[in-house]
């Protein structure tokens, strides 16, 4: 299908020139980088921009290196390069083993992580690992920097607090220096290139736990009622039986071509479960590996 809408197409040598142009656009002007998302959307007529903003080339936005006690991943930063980095691996390998389930080797060689959060599909699949790990968004604009809290960043459905001057720069993840494991479940209609029907993101520390969805809501959102409930609790079938009862009343999904409302809520049960099983594993046993089981 080709691309009918005439716009503006600026490939900018600077972030300054970047945010110039977006203070003049607005919301007229998008943003492109891996252009995944965005190019389907020209292509279907959706959006008809005046401009496209090319932040390619920016070197400093295909960055992910250690700042202090977190770890900097840059807006230009693709899913292949999260999948290829050993720091991701070691630090965040929730975040590392939910990459490999995006799309296709193809995409995953364009998509970046800053595109598919400022996309803000409830199925987004960087989403629950950044809620889990606590990350942290720093936007700019011709008034400065500014930061968000990525539990701060979903408004809606592809809704975000990004405001139409700014510009998403860097993604932070805070090091977590306790020991710590979980896993990232995707649920999909077959093995393969999908969209989730339904995700959990769980992360274990000490005897906490962090618990996002995906798919099951209009947003993608921490499981704070759950993540309460299982604090200081030894995992048993009691425990694990009152969890599917909680995380029902904390999900809202909706039937739509993928899955209906009624499957979601029975999956997200089963789901919730083997994750928080999977994740004891892995804290107290190293297994399954990270990239091992993903897709449920």
């Amino acid at each position: 299908m080709p691309i009918i809408t005439e716009y503006e197409y600026l490939k900018v040598k600077n972030i300054e020139e970047a945010v110039k142009l977006k203070l003049e656009y607005g919301a007229r002007a998008k943003i492109i980088a891996g252009g995944t998302d965005l190019i389907p959307l020209l292509k279907e007529n959706y959006i008809t921009p005046e401009i496209l903003i090319d932040l390619k080339g920016l070197k400093e936005l295909y960055e992910i290196k250690i700042k202090n006690n977190f770890i900097r991943i840059g807006s230009g930063v693709t899913f292949a390069d999260i999948i290829k980095s050993k720091t991701i691996k070691k630090y965040f390998p929730i975040l590392w083993e939910a990459s490999m389930t995006v799309a296709s080797v193809g995409v995953r060689n364009r998509a970046t992580v800053a595109g598919n959060i400022c996309s803000a599909v409830p199925c987004a699949d960087s989403a629950g690992p950044l809620l889990v790990y606590d990350a942290s968004l720093t936007v700019v604009s011709c008034s400065g920097e500014r930061k968000i809290k990525i539990e701060d960043w979903f408004t809606g459905p592809k809704k975000t607090s990004l405001k139409d001057s700014e510009i998403l720069l860097f993604i932070d993840i805070p090091i977590i220096a306790d020991k710590n494991a979980g896993c990232y479940l995707k649920l999909s209609r077959y093995e393969g290139e999908d969209l989730a029907q339904g995700s959990f993101t769980i992360l274990k520390i000490g005897d906490e736990y962090k618990i996002a969805f995906g798919s099951l809501g209009p947003t993608p959102k921490r499981a704070y009622k759950t993540e309460e409930y299982l604090k200081g609790k030894k995992i048993n079938d009691s425990v694990l039986s009152h969890v599917q009862k909680i995380i029902i009343d904390e999900i809202s999904p909706i039937t739509d071509i993928r899955a209906t409302k009624e499957y979601r809520e029975h999956m997200a049960k089963v789901m919730i479960k083997r994750g928080i099983e999977k994740t004891i594993n892995r804290y107290y046993n190293g297994k399954p590996k990270y990239g091992e089981g993903m897709i449920e």
